[in-house]
């Protein structure tokens, strides 16, 4: 997965609550195993009519966010069923941010396992950045990983909480498994000495 580090972007407003996997990539296009084209399936039934043709009046069609790289979401985002296609369909679209105040536990865990960064961010904090939609829809925010900020266009901050792990995988742009093979020379060396040890008793 891609590395993540520090993203300076504008933000996409979807104030809803309680956002479910379904809603975020319908339940139509699981049968697909990879991530190509997850991005199109994105919000479907909310950003399609049952033609094709775009909503003009969902947020992701709208010209003003096109291009945003952090999508500001309402409370409990991503509650519902466990599947790993709604952070691919997030990133698929361009998300390398999802900002809330607070995540379904399995769809946050699905993020960070896949280069999506979900941010917990406190009320008063999470209003100030949906005004910051309305009145400055171009305005930009930067989320610094290393220093798990996210720095307003006043020049204030605000920090989040990321477990040590997750930070490592995600700066270095390796998933889990991705981490272990990291580390594959030492554990050559060791399961060599181990075997000695064995095959000595």
């Amino acid at each position: 997965m891609a590395q993540f580090s520090k993203i300076t972007s504008f933000m996409a407003p979807l104030p809803d609550e309680n956002v479910d996997t379904d809603q975020i990539i319908p339940a139509r296009y699981l049968k697909a195993i990879d991530k190509k084209g997850m991005g199109e399936a994105l919000f479907a039934d909310w950003r399609y009519n049952p033609d094709g043709s775009p909503k003009p009046d969902f947020v992701l069609n709208d010209s003003k966010f096109q291009g945003a790289q952090i999508l500001l979401a309402g409370d409990n985002f991503g509650c519902g069923s466990s599947r790993e296609h709604a952070p691919w369909a997030l990133t698929g679209f361009g998300f390398r941010v999802v900002i809330s105040t607070s995540f379904a536990d399995i769809f946050r865990s699905n993020s960070l396992k896949n280069g999506l960064l979900p941010i917990i961010v406190d009320a008063k904090t999470h209003e100030s950045l949906f005004d910051l939609t309305e009145e400055a829809p171009s305005a930009e925010i930067t989320v610094d990983l290393n220093d798990q900020t996210v720095r307003l266009p006043d020049g204030s901050s605000v920090s989040f909480p990321i477990d040590p792990f997750s930070k490592t995988c995600l700066l270095n742009g390796v998933d889990e498994l991705g981490y272990i093979l990291g580390f594959e020379k030492e554990i050559t060396e060791f399961e060599g000495s181990n075997k000695k040890y064995l095959i000595g008793k």
